[in-house]
C-alpha cells in the first residue's frame, strides 16, 4: 500500500494553523433534516481532533448534484444543524468556498473553532478538478486533510486537487478505511474469501474480473448466481437471469480456474412461484430440480452450510452483496446465516472481515452483525471501485 500522511503526522499544537478537510456531509433527508448522520459519525473524530489541537477547521463539501449552479435547498446550510448536533459544537455557516467572505470568517473564527463552507459542487471548477479553483481555495488554508473515502473516486477539486497545493493527509475515518481495505486486498492474509452478491452480474464484471486473481475462494449469491448456474447448463425457470452473459461468465469461471480460485455456486435454493414475503408456493430444492414457473430467491441451508465450512478455513474475508433477495422474508435467511458465521469467526480471531456497498451494509445491520465485521465501509461507488482494482484520485492524490 502506498504511505499517506495521517494526522499523527502534524504538529500537536495547531493554535493559529487552518485546515481544508474535505468531508462526505451528503446526507438522506427528510422534511429539511437528516434521516442518517452516520457520515458526520465518521468524520467525527478528525474533525474535534483538530479542533482540540486549535486549528480553525474548515469543511468542504459536495451536497446533491447542483451541476455548478446555486441553489438555496442544496446548500450545505441545510445540514448544519445535524453537523451541529453530532459535533456537539457550533459551527460558523460560510458561504462561498474562496475569496473576500471566508478570509473575513476565517478572521472571525477562534482557534478551534469549526466553519462550514458552502457546497462545493455550486462551482462548476469542482467536478472539472480545475487547478485554478483548488489553487484558490488552498489559498485560505495551512494543510488539507481528506476524510471523505466515499468521494475518493471522483478527482474533483477539493477530493485531488487540494493535495497538489497543500500538505495532505488522511483523515481518521479515511485512514481506518485504507488499512481496512489493505487488509482486505491489498496484503491480506490467505486464504482469501470473497461474496458478491446483487441482482446482475452486468454491475459487477469489474470486480469478478479482479478478484479471481486475488481470492482463493469466490462465493457468488443473489440474482447472479443464477445467471452462473444458466452459463452451466442448470435450468433456473423464470428466475431473474442475465443469459446473454453466458460466455462472459464462462470466462470468468475458466481464469478462477487457472489462477487457482474456487469457485462456489449453490447446491440447493430456495424457490416460489411468485416473489412475495411467505408465498405458499415457497420450497427448498436441489438446484436441478427448479420447475419452469418457478423462481430462485435465497441460498439453501445445504448451501449455506457448505459456505460457513469454506468461511472457517480462510482468514480474510471481503463481501458486497447479498445472497438472497433479502428484504423480503424468509428470502434473508441465507445472507443472515452466513454473515452470522463470519461475525463469529471475526470475534473469535480467526478471520478478519471487511464488507461494503449499500445493500451490504443493510443486510448485516439486519443480521445484527455490523459492529461485529472487522470494518463495514459506507462508500458505496468507491468501495466497488477499489474492489474493480482501480486507481481511486482521492487516495492516490494522498500518497506521500
Amino acid at each position: 500500500m502506498a504511505k499517506f500522511k495521517t494526522l499523527d503526522d502534524l504538529p500537536a499544537d495547531l493554535t493559529g494553523k487552518v485546515a481544508l478537510v474535505r468531508v462526505d456531509l451528503n446526507l438522506p433527508m427528510k422534511d429539511g433534516s437528516a434521516t442518517d448522520v452516520t457520515r458526520v459519525e465518521a468524520v467525527k473524530p478528525t474533525i474535534l481532533e483538530l479542533a482540540g489541537k486549535g486549528a480553525k477547521v474548515l469543511l468542504l463539501a459536495h451536497f446533491g448534484r447542483p451541476g455548478g449552479q446555486r441553489s438555496s435547498v442544496l446548500s450545505t446550510s441545510m445540514v448544519i444543524g445535524d453537523v451541529e448536533k453530532v459535533l456537539g459544537k457550533e459551527v460558523m455557516f460560510i458561504p462561498e468556498i474562496a475569496g473576500p467572505v471566508v478570509e473575513q470568517s476565517i478572521g472571525i473564527l477562534r482557534a478551534g473553532d469549526i466553519g462550514l463552507l458552502d457546497n462545493t459542487r455550486f462551482w462548476p471548477g469542482e467536478e472539472k478538478n480545475d487547478p485554478n479553483l483548488a489553487q484558490a481555495i488552498a489559498a485560505h488554508g495551512d494543510f488539507y486533510v481528506n476524510d471523505a473515502f466515499s468521494a475518493a473516486h471522483r478527482a474533483h477539486a477539493t477530493t485531488e486537487g487540494l493535495a497538489h497545493f497543500l500538505p495532505a493527509y488522511a483523515g481518521r475515518s479515511m485512514e481506518a478505511e485504507l488499512k481496512a481495505l489493505d487488509a482486505a486486498l491489498g496484503t491480506p492474509e490467505q486464504p482469501v474469501a470473497a461474496v458478491v452478491g446483487g441482482a446482475k452480474v452486468s454491475t459487477k464484471l469489474a470486480v469478478l474480473e479482479n478478484l479471481v486473481g486475488k481470492v482463493q475462494h469466490l462465493i457468488i449469491g443473489g440474482g447472479m448466481a443464477n445467471t452462473f448456474l444458466a452459463a452451466r447448463g442448470v435450468d433456473v425457470g423464470k428466475s431473474l437471469c442475465e443469459h446473454d452473459l453466458a460466455p462472459t461468465v464462462a470466462k470468468i469461471m475458466d481464469e478462477a480456474d487457472h489462477a487457482g480460485c474456487t469457485v462456489h455456486l449453490p447446491y440447493d435454493v430456495v424457490v416460489a412461484k411468485e416473489f412475495a414475503a411467505n408465498p405458499p408456493s415457497l420450497r427448498t430444492c436441489n438446484v436441478h430440480e427448479v420447475a419452469a414457473d418457478e423462481m430462485i430467491l435465497d441460498l439453501g441451508p445445504q448451501a449455506v452450510e457448505a459456505l460457513a465450512d469454506v468461511l472457517k478455513t480462510c482468514r480474510t474475508l471481503v463481501w458486497n452483496g447479498p445472497l438472497g433477495a433479502f428484504e423480503t422474508e424468509p428470502f434473508d435467511a441465507a445472507t443472515v446465516a452466513l454473515a452470522r458465521t463470519a461475525a463469529a469467526l471475526t470475534l473469535e480471531g480467526s478471520l478478519t472481515s471487511v464488507a461494503g456497498g449499500g445493500d451490504t451494509v443493510a443486510a448485516l445491520a439486519q443480521a445484527g452483525v455490523a459492529e461485529e465485521f472487522s470494518y463495514v465501509s459506507t462508500a458505496g461507488g468507491a468501495f466497488l471501485e477499489w474492489m474493480e482494482g482501480r486507481v481511486l484520485p482521492g487516495v492516490a492524490a494522498l500518497a506521500s
